[in-house]
């Protein structure tokens, strides 16, 4: 029989982490429901906040980095289904986005063999600041139009191509940098920012996931639990994206990332 206290027994193909205990697993279950969750409602795969949060219960720094990105794939994908129903995602934006990220995001991760996996967390934490900071001091207007901007494809490049090096290098789905970026550089309405952020967030999580694997930085174990919870919580929170007010959803996040980077960032102190 085995007791709350024994190790559970989790191997993994050659991951960097072979086992965990059972507050790991169940703590590893619970920040997969809580990113898939908020990952749905505002158009992110969640990496950013799940990274600092699997190294604060234990799990070895360049596993948290690398194993919720084989997760966020289907728990994107999950999210995007939703927002496909309400005909919110921009075609040309997911495409030149695919296209020209993946080349990138599968660069940046190749990087990572010279960048130790402390270092990543670290700067996976103050970008979750920074991000929190930007939606609560300046959330989007929720009745904003969407309107196309000169040099659109320019532009679309720029972000596609900076996006996928970042999300490579921080074993991030890209989710948390394109939503706002889709806004800001692309002026896609709120709502339309998620809802393609989301498909191209899966799509540029498939060649990061593949180099972590094959650099041995995925704990496969902690991937299966993640995904477990993050899948469907991922369509929740997407669905409740749709019928409630992105402003006040923008702030309340903002002040929840605030938080949670600045408590990480000093607790690593």
């Amino acid at each position: 029989m085995i007791h709350q206290n024994d190790l559970l027994d989790l191997w993994t193909a050659g991951g960097p982490n072979r086992c965990m205990t059972w507050e790991q697993l169940l703590a590893v279950a619970a920040t997969g429901a809580v990113v898939g969750l908020l990952g749905g409602v505002f158009g992110k795969g969640g990496s950013a906040v799940a990274t600092p949060l699997l190294s604060l219960v234990g799990i070895p720094p360049i596993a948290a980095v690398a194993s919720p990105l084989p997760a966020t794939i289907p728990s994107t994908l999950s999210a995007s289904y939703a927002y496909w129903r309400e005909r919110l995602i921009d075609r040309q934006v997911v495409v030149w986005s695919a296209a020209i990220g993946v080349p990138a995001t599968a660069a940046g991760a190749y990087a990572t063999r010279w960048i130790d996996g402390s270092v990543l967390v670290t700067v996976t934490e103050l970008i979750v600041v920074g991000l929190g900071l930007r939606f609560l001091l300046r959330p989007g207007d929720p009745h904003e139009v969407a309107l196309v901007p000169g040099a659109y494809r320019i532009r679309l490049a720029l972000v596609a191509g900076t996006v996928g090096v970042l999300s490579g290098l921080l074993a991030n789905s890209g989710g948390f940098l394109l939503a706002p970026l889709f806004v800001i550089v692309l002026r896609l309405s709120i709502k339309q920012s998620f809802a393609s952020s989301l498909a191209v967030a899966a799509i540029l999580a498939v060649p990061g996931a593949i180099v972590h694997a094959a650099l041995g930085h995925i704990d496969w174990a902690v991937v299966a639990v993640f995904a477990a919870t993050s899948i469907p919580l991922a369509y929740l929170g997407a669905r409740l994206a749709l019928r409630t007010q992105t402003v006040h959803l923008e702030r309340a996040y903002g002040a929840g990332l605030t938080l949670l980077g600045s408590a990480l960032l000093l607790a690593s102190l």
